[in-house]
């Protein structure tokens, strides 16, 4: 496979996953500014541009953190990279350019969200409702990888679509968790209460996954389960194991296809020992906030690593 054709399934996976995150972070910070008691290191939606990077451009276009400036900027603004509507558009623009290695039903299902986002951008603001907004976003983020699932061999750029998906959806778990551990939370005496217990709760439910976490772990929410859980549970499909797992398996399949190892899967390889050795005791004990910050740049140089060795034009 051409590098220039895995790099482009490599980020039509990474930008689906990337407005799937957008609409999260938009329903994370909803429900928990309607807690009154809820006044944590920053404003919620503050803390959602710090824990996402995204606060800079921000604060240079709209200044205050306010929800109707925070709703445009991750959905409808084009001059943000990580808004809901600059994904799908970079991600039906590079289904476009290979278009003859995706089937029909996962062209249909880039083109559909692109035509229906065009049509929603058409409409006035006042009229559109915030969660049926996210309900779009991850309805057509799943139908996209529901088409890729059902309908691509099991081939190169199945491998690249994969890796892009888990390699996004790890980097977003984290910073989906910092959110919540690291700003949100007023203050340490606060750890275990009923306001922490429900944050964990609206987090639980922003990522799809609260009835996940009960059927598996049941009884009262805690920081500790719910950090296994998303970190540690490979039943979880977002946990950090789980995508970094996934992530190693299509690279291991690539490096078979080519006939040798890459330093990126080194690196996948070695992350998955640490977190198959780790335990929630030893993740408190550092930090959750200093564990998922070191986490998150570990998967930025897993991210240049599969970049240098496989999307810059020659495999190394």
């Amino acid at each position: 496979m051409l590098s220039r054709t895995a790099d482009n399934l490599f980020w039509i996976a990474r930008y689906m996953e990337r407005a799937d995150t957008a609409a999260r972070l938009l329903e994370v910070g909803s429900r928990i500014s309607l807690i009154p008691s809820a006044h944590g290191y920053r404003s919620e939606w503050d803390s959602l541009l710090q824990a996402s990077g995204m606060a800079e451009g921000f604060v240079k276009k709209y200044g205050d953190p306010v929800q109707r400036n925070l709703e445009s900027w991750l959905f409808f603004d084009h001059d943000n990279p990580s808004s809901v509507a600059s994904c799908i558009t970079a991600a039906r623009e590079n289904g476009r350019i290979v278009r003859t290695a995706l089937t029909t039903q996962v062209w249909d299902a880039l083109n559909t969200a692109f035509q229906e986002l065009r049509g929603l951008e058409r409409q006035e603001r006042s009229k559109l409702e915030l969660s049926d907004l996210t309900d779009w976003v991850t309805r057509h983020s799943a139908m996209v990888r529901g088409a890729i699932d059902a309908s691509l061999l099991r081939n190169d750029g199945y491998n690249f679509l994969n890796i892009g998906y888990y390699l996004e959806r790890a980097d977003n778990t984290a910073r989906l968790m910092d959110v919540k551990y690291y700003v949100l939370l007023p203050r340490v005496e606060f750890v275990g209460s009923g306001l922490d217990n429900y944050q964990w709760s609206t987090l639980l439910r922003a990522m799809g996954a609260q009835r996940a976490f009960h059927w598996a772990y049941g009884g009262e929410v805690t920081s500790a389960k719910i950090a296994d859980f998303l970190i540690l549970n490979r039943q979880c499909p977002r946990s950090l194991i789980t995508c970094v797992a996934g992530i190693e398996n299509h690279l291991g399949r690539l490096a078979q296809n080519y006939g040798r190892p890459t330093g990126a899967l080194e690196k996948a390889r070695a992350m998955l020992a640490d977190l198959e050795s780790e335990t929630v005791e030893r993740i408190f004990d550092e930090g959750l906030h200093e564990y998922l910050s070191r986490f998150i740049g570990d998967t930025a140089e897993l991210g240049h690593a599969i970049n240098d060795v496989y999307l810059c034009g020659e495999i190394r």
